[in-house]
């Protein structure tokens, strides 16, 4: 009698635990659905070989630069956007790749060599004309670096904004993060930014509530992506690729960390020191703030860039 006290006991807790489920999925879903119809998509769509991704550009002149974000970012035009507005005397293309943003999000086999020709794919169809200016956060420093490597006439400089340094680990690829499919799929992730939002929203004045509202939503909507969790398991060996490939010397680079990464992370500063050492015109920068500069630092970075690149980057 006790077994069977025990399995009906346990038999309840589990079929509680699927109706919840079931209720939390269809709630996100619905959530979901609604939001996508109040907020208006942004961009444009390039469709490549391998699906359609969304390209936001500022519609400025002078040179162009093209943003490319860390990984996991939501939506990497909106994370931008206080830079974007700072950066008047460019002209600004934020790339959003298989996973980001509006982009499709179900495309695996993000390796280096994928995401680098989708970049230079999508290019292409803008009809980009001459070298562009790539400027990569965190881990869009590395693809940055891969690029400019892969079609070295097509990039006139490099700018990093708190880059990760590339280094050699493994070609091994890792296990998927496939449980934050699931949860985001679930509304489990949805269920905490609600009680949480801060965990999601950036610090500081220089987003607008639209933006605001964006970023909370297009979280919820990519958290654990398909594409997102295949490029995560890629990411040591994406690294590894990058850095047997140094920068060339003469191509300028500009690279801008925060006091964060620096003060937490003891190989940092030197990392980056070392990985400039070959390059002829360089500059290294360490700003206040967290790893994100974008969120607060954007007037900050913005004259840096324009600076930099006034002084060494040739229409």
């Amino acid at each position: 009698m006790k077994f069977r006290t025990i399995a009906r006991n346990t038999g309840i807790g589990v079929a509680a635990v699927l109706a919840l489920s079931a209720i939390s999925m269809t709630a996100n879903a619905a959530l979901s659905a609604s939001e996508h119809a109040a907020l208006t998509p942004y961009g444009q769509t390039v469709t490549i070989d391998a699906g359609d991704i969304n390209v936001y550009r500022n519609g400025g002149s002078g040179p162009t630069l093209v943003l490319l974000s860390g990984f996991g970012t939501p939506s990497p035009s909106i994370d931008f956007a206080p830079l974007i507005r700072e950066l008047s005397g460019f002209d600004v293309i934020v790339v959003e790749g298989f996973g980001y943003g509006y982009s499709e999000l179900g495309v695996g086999d993000r390796t280096i060599e994928n995401i680098t020709s989708e970049l230079h794919q999508v290019l292409a169809k803008l009809q980009v004309n001459g070298p562009v200016i790539l400027a990569g956060h965190s881990v869009g420093g590395i693809y940055a670096r891969f690029y400019a490597n892969e079609y070295p006439d097509e990039v006139s400089a490099i700018v990093g904004i708190d880059p990760t340094a590339a280094t050699t680990s493994s070609l091994d690829v890792g296990t998927p993060s496939i449980i934050e499919g699931l949860q985001a799929g679930s509304g489990l992730f949805r269920a905490v930014t609600t009680i949480a939002p801060d965990l999601v929203q950036p610090p500081g004045t220089a987003y607008t509530k639209d933006e605001r509202a964006r970023i909370a939503a297009m979280t919820n909507w990519n958290y654990g992506n398909v594409s997102i969790s295949d490029e995560w398991s890629r990411i040591g060996a994406n690294s590894t690729k990058a850095a047997a490939h140094p920068f060339a010397s003469d191509l300028p680079v500009l690279e801008i960390l925060s006091t964060e990464s620096v003060a937490n992370m003891s190989t940092w500063l030197p990392s980056h020191e070392a990985e400039l050492e070959g390059v002829t015109i360089h500059q290294l920068e360490v700003l206040e703030g967290a790893h994100y500069l974008q969120w607060t630092q954007a007037p900050a970075l913005a004259r840096l860039i324009t600076e930099f690149v006034s002084a060494h980057v040739t229409s």
